[in-house]
């Protein structure tokens, strides 16, 4: 059994490597299940493919090579061509002016961005993928049901994706390359880091931001020589309480640009010696997420307010990658270029999505487990691509619908996590610490009743606080004037974070676990 105490600084404690059990690696494992498949996928493996799904990391088999990966592949991830069209719905949908937008930016990003980093600190900790980790608070069926979620937050972030960079490739030169063919050269791209896996990921995620940067630096460049104009939506804009509606209900969604990466954050951490600084982690992964997303979602925000009809017009046909293609179009050929590396930065974007879809497949249930990891990805590439195909004429409608629904459910997720954390796992605590040998044996894990009840609650706060085109909750109507204000991540947190103690106490006083 492997009953670790943590430091905060120090990790886990009392680990003797001397004493820990020797394990089957997931190479021999599958090999030997898959019978007369066993020799294919030997070779698959040898060739460099991942075996390893959602199986525990024991801490023998830890490499402190990717520390500073922490920093380097969020910046990657959301230094990308699909940060932009974020920042851009604040001026589309909420009528905002450029100072309202860049604080709300601000403000509701520094929260989202602490729920991700503290959910990252637990990957060396535990070992554990994220998933796999929501166990230890909502036993066996509440992480499944974190499952299904997850998997519905990769793929949607997916289709989001892979429409923006096939749009965008399609606007290199318009005409030549069909919307359609776009969208799977983007999945296809994505598709194979992840299926060869996790050092492939984070070997790509450490250097994609370098070139990604530099452009999106000339983007600021030449969006100002075509003149923002910081009072363009002045005139539009809201007072009163509509403004405070229109506030909270971009904070909604800008909450979850942050916080839609809490629920795979110790996916690309969990091979980190167990001893590894958790402020560390905390510090490179908040940095990691913040300054990029908060930088480029500035600057979508602040192409919004050029006011050349050339440029309005540009959004309204093409969207942001039109937007974007006109912002470029002065330098000609190398604009076209640079817009081609754009829509490609996509990539790097989509690749957490795709791995971690196909990681939350396997966490369904032992059955899924069994099935070799690269195969669910290949299948999260199927579902996405498809119903990005589908859905390729309304990629704003997806995009705001979407980030503010994920909003709710992460909001309560990370509740539950940091209370089951901090409340009832730490040192002198009423388990005092995790048994992480028990992560996949649902007759030691916790009953989940407590997780999951107090996840309706949240799902409860939701309901009442949320806005949307198709619904608007009592308190949101109250809140806001016309179309009510967006409260639903908010009161999804609260709800969660205000029931799950004493429930858990309970649990734990009947269970004993």
């Amino acid at each position: 059994m492997s009953d670790l105490s943590y430091d905060d600084e120090k990790g886990a404690a009392g680990v003797d490597k001397a004493i820990l059990p020797v394990e089957d690696s997931p190479e021999e494992v599958l090999v030997r299940r898959y019978g007369r498949f066993g020799p294919y996928l030997a070779k698959l493996f040898a060739s460099g493919v991942e075996a390893r799904g959602i199986e525990r990391v024991p801490e023998d088999q830890r490499d402190p090579a990717n520390t500073w990966n922490n920093l380097l592949m969020w910046w990657s991830v959301n230094t990308a061509l699909t940060t932009i069209p974020v920042g851009t719905l604040a001026q589309e949908y909420y009528t905002l002016t450029l100072p309202h937008t860049i604080a709300t930016i601000l403000c509701f990003g520094a929260v989202g961005a602490v729920a991700t980093a503290f959910v990252s600190t637990l990957g060396p900790r535990t070992g554990l993928r994220t998933i796999a980790i929501t166990r230890f608070s909502s036993g066996y069926v509440g992480g499944t049901i974190y499952s299904i979620l997850n998997i519905l937050t990769q793929l949607g972030f997916s289709v989001t994706a892979v429409i923006l960079g096939g749009q965008t490739l399609a606007s290199v030169n318009p005409g030549t390359l069909p919307l359609v063919v776009g969208i799977i050269i983007i999945g296809l791209l994505s598709l194979i880091p992840c299926f060869v896996g996790y050092r492939v990921v984070h070997y790509y995620e450490r250097y994609a931001w370098i070139v990604v940067f530099v452009i999106i630096m000339f983007l600021w460049g030449l969006g100002g020589h075509a003149g923002f104009d910081i009072n363009a939506q002045r005139s539009r804009e809201d007072a009163g309480r509509a403004l405070s509606a229109d506030v909270l209900s971009f904070g909604g969604i800008i909450f979850s640009t942050f916080s839609g990466w809490a629920p795979i954050a110790a996916d690309y951490n969990c091979r980190l010696p167990a001893n590894t600084s958790t402020t560390k982690i905390f510090l490179l992964t908040f940095f990691g997420l913040y300054i990029p997303i908060c930088f480029v979602e500035i600057l979508g925000a602040t192409l919004m307010t050029i006011t050349d009809p050339a440029y309005t017009q540009a959004y309204e046909d093409g969207s942001t990658g039109g937007l974007v293609a006109q912002v470029l179009s002065p330098w000609g050929g190398f604009g076209k270029f640079l817009l081609l590396l754009l829509g490609l930065s996509v990539v790097a974007n989509n690749i957490p999505n795709t791995y971690s879809a196909g990681l939350s497949m396997q966490t369904l249930g032992r059955p899924f487990a069994a099935v070799p990891r690269f195969v669910w990805t290949f299948l999260a590439f199927v579902i996405y691509t498809v119903a990005a195909v589908a859905g390729r004429e309304h990629f704003s409608e997806i995009l705001s619908n979407f980030l503010s629904i994920l909003s709710y459910w992460t909001a309560f997720f990370v509740a539950i996590v940091v209370e089951e954390h901090f409340i009832f796992r730490r040192k002198g605590g009423p388990l005092g610490g995790y048994n992480l040998d028990d992560w996949d044996t649902p007759s030691r894990l916790p009953l989940g009743a407590a997780g999951i009840l107090a996840g309706c609650f949240g799902v409860a706060g939701a309901f009442v606080g949320m806005s949307e085109v198709w619904f608007t909750g009592p308190l949101a109507k109250k809140a806001g004037a016309e179309f009510g204000a967006d409260l639903g991540f908010e009161l999804a947190a609260a709800f969660a974070a205000v029931t799950y103690p004493p429930l858990r106490w309970l649990e734990i006083r009947l269970t004993g676990r």
